[in-house]
């Protein structure tokens, strides 16, 4: 095998899990020098599996759809090899519970009714409210911990997740509100949606109909 299909699995689901990022970030989310990283998205450039974009001070690197689909095909067959107990599926099902009250929890922490306006943004004036939230976020956390490490005893790359949550929640306890929901920062919201796609990358499940639990 040679080093660049060992890579290319790396390279690309990063750039699926980033959805657009630059070559420096997407070779630090792939484990691999920025080096590495550059000579395997230039080459899958060429394969028409990713694409570059430059536009005034925005540089950075998308899938196409056919790089979807191959990064899907390199998914099917590590999980073919390294889950035969279907583990990153019973996971999954457990996930999703739990996925849903993290949404309705960072909608808590964004807005807050007030009077007839039921989509009044939350200005976090109020202390008990967001400390609500954050007990929840931190529930969240507690309870991601294991459902992860089953998934890293699987495939090493899910490792990591539950320590990125734990510093955005860190941050916003201590006053840094854009980190539970923002996407320009490696928020709660942010890291909990890599893991997401993370799931429904390996397991090869269409948006769609992903509440349908995967064979």
């Amino acid at each position: 095998m040679t080093d660049q299909s060992l890579l290319e699995l790396p390279v690309l689901h990063a750039v699926r899990l980033l959805g657009f990022a630059n070559s420096r970030a997407v070779a630090e989310r792939a484990g691999t020098n920025h080096d590495e990283a550059l000579r395997v998205l230039r080459e899958s450039e060429r394969a028409g599996w990713v694409q570059h974009v430059v536009f005034a001070d925005i540089d950075g690197w998308s899938l196409t759809d056919s790089g979807k689909a191959r990064n899907e095909q390199l998914l099917a067959v590590e999980r073919a090899n390294a889950d035969p107990e279907d583990v990153i599926a019973a996971v999954y099902r457990e996930f999703l519970p739990f996925n849903a009250r993290l949404l309705r929890a960072v909608t808590d922490w964004q807005i807050k009714p007030a009077g007839t306006d039921r989509f009044a943004p939350n200005d976090h004036s109020d202390r008990a409210w967001d400390e609500r939230v954050l007990d929840e976020l931190e529930a969240l956390g507690a309870e991601l911990a294991p459902l992860t490490k089953r998934l890293s005893d699987v495939l090493a790359r899910f490792d990591g997740y539950p320590d990125r949550y734990r510093s955005a929640l860190c941050k916003a306890r201590s006053g840094q509100h854009n980190w539970i929901g923002k996407t320009d920062v490696d928020s709660c919201h942010r890291v909990w949606f890599q893991l997401h796609e993370d799931l429904v990358a390996t397991l090869g499940i269409d948006r769609l109909t992903e509440n349908q639990a995967p064979k």
